[in-house]
């Protein structure tokens, strides 16, 4: 098992996939670094909060995250975290998206991934052992993209205002707003704002607001206290939006339910 060992310590192995597992306490910290390697990390419990210079991703249990080679990130705990990761060789890093994202793991990937942190860095290639991480790199290039990133714009001013956002969600905040505190035309801000980060106002407003509520969440705060909060008329309307977004309700998804 290749448990609490950093990367840069078993990455002259000649493998194209190699699996590392880590134990972090709550509010553990990863500060700015970067990969050769491609990497996928998730938890099996907890949260990760990562950021740069272009978004912030948030990653509950039972999803993983994509970073690609060389990106620079910092990573946040929230909870007790124990994570997954495989670090794949850049020279096949091109199977997988070519920015940061958010997958869905399924329970067989998640079960291979298990498998794999206990092969050895040095497993051979032609083994059991090769064969279960091979496996894993064909399932990794269909891993289904998720709605837990908030891209930030390179527009300074856009940027600002989409950082100012997440110190304070609000569901209710318009374009109307934003067109106001900018200066700008709803014309020119939607086509700025799609240009900037891929994604609809609503759309980015959506998964930010999740992506505040989620650690909240984790941290034992209610349903009710967190939807109040994010301007969500009543816990049912945050509720549903939950349930769209993730596939089940707060309380189901946080027990690990349907």
């Amino acid at each position: 098992m290749v448990r609490n060992v950093r990367i840069d310590e078993i990455d002259g192995v000649l493998r194209t996939l190699l699996a590392t597992t880590h134990d972090y306490p709550d509010g553990g910290t990863l500060p700015l670094h970067r990969h050769r390697r491609g990497q996928l990390i998730s938890g099996i419990t907890g949260v990760l909060i990562m950021s740069t210079p272009q978004g912030r991703w948030v990653v509950p249990p039972d999803f993983g995250l994509w970073i690609p080679p060389g990106v620079m990130h910092e990573v946040r705990m929230i909870g007790a975290v124990t994570t997954h990761s495989l670090y794949l060789d850049p020279a096949l890093s091109g199977e997988m998206p070519d920015r940061c994202q958010v997958v869905g793991l399924s329970p067989f990937i998640r079960s291979l991934i298990a498998r794999a942190v206990d092969v050895p860095a040095d497993y051979d290639a032609d083994s059991h052992d090769g064969a279960v991480m091979a496996l894993i790199r064909h399932e990794m290039r269909h891993l289904p993209a998720q709605p837990l990133t908030v891209p930030f714009p390179t527009n300074p001013a856009l940027a600002d205002r989409c950082r100012r956002f997440l110190r304070r969600p609000a569901v209710h905040e318009t374009i109307e707003h934003w067109c106001a505190d900018l200066g700008t035309s709803r014309r020119a801000f939607t086509r700025l704002f799609r240009g900037e980060t891929g994604l609809s106002f609503l759309e980015w407003r959506q998964q930010a607001c999740l992506a505040a509520a989620l650690p909240r969440l984790v941290a034992g705060e209610t349903v009710t206290s967190v939807a109040l909060d994010l301007g969500y008329d009543n816990p049912a309307a945050f509720t549903a939006m939950f349930k769209r977004v993730l596939g089940s309700s707060p309380r189901a998804y946080l027990k690990g339910g349907d």
